[in-house]
């Protein structure tokens, strides 16, 4: 899957089983180290991630990444592993497209040529409108995940059906309406939170037997990259 990856051009950062066997080639000054797996070089990020929950209880646990960013300087062992526990943001961007876009309807096209053009259609709407929420946020002190994804949809459709500032100036606007409506309407900035992951039975639509603590917890995210010295044998 690596070779595939990375015959595209590429680069990936996924994980691996902790106990995976990569013998080091070059141990790098952030804990880090390079390795080859399928006859591509990569880089071996051993942490440790602890979730304080609540302030009080806690859970660790082990992580090792595989990523074909060999640079630690201009990607530190630490920011990598920040950037791989936000994986899980893809979920929002599926409910955006789902919920928000769609509105909670299904595609209506009955044949494959039609359901592939209006999955383009969709897709190409949610690339134009992410695109124009980070340039909007291009160099501004807030963050890209404040941007409101609704706020910057509702520009876009007033601007469409009303047709609202749609000539252009002979100054080129950067920002844009939609830009000047997504830095009004910035969000609080987010608080990490843990939720258990639960996997229930297949062929039950009730929840899981046993107690299981199902609680949002709000959380601090501790990482610690284990080094060379610090590797246990």
């Amino acid at each position: 899957m690596i070779t595939r990856i990375t015959a595209t051009g590429a680069d990936l950062l996924i994980r691996a089983k902790s106990n995976c066997v990569l013998p080091a080639i070059t141990h790098l000054p952030d804990g880090s180290w390079l390795s080859r797996l399928g006859g591509v070089e990569i880089r071996v990020i051993d942490a440790e991630i602890t979730a304080t929950l609540g302030g009080r209880k806690q859970h660790t646990g082990r992580y090792r990444l595989l990523t074909t960013l060999t640079d630690h300087h201009r990607h530190p062992a630490g920011e990598i592993m920040a950037l791989y526990h936000q994986r899980w943001e893809i979920e929002t961007a599926f409910l955006e497209m789902k919920a928000t876009l769609l509105g909670g309807r299904v595609l209506r096209a009955r044949t494959p040529a039609g359901v592939e053009q209006e999955i383009y259609a969709l897709l190409s709407g949610y690339q134009a409108l992410r695109l124009a929420m980070a340039d909007a946020l291009l160099g501004h002190e807030a963050a890209p995940d404040r941007a409101g994804f609704t706020i910057a949809l509702n520009t876009a459709r007033d601007q469409i059906i009303q047709a609202a500032g749609v000539i252009a100036d002979t100054v080129v606007d950067l920002v844009g309406a939609i830009g000047r409506a997504v830095r009004a309407g910035l969000r609080a900035r987010r608080r990490t939170r843990v939720c258990p992951r639960v996997v229930k039975r297949a062929i039950s639509k009730h929840r899981a037997k046993g107690q299981i603590d199902r609680t949002n917890y709000q959380a601090t995210i501790t990482i610690t990259i284990i080094t060379e010295s610090t590797r246990a044998p």
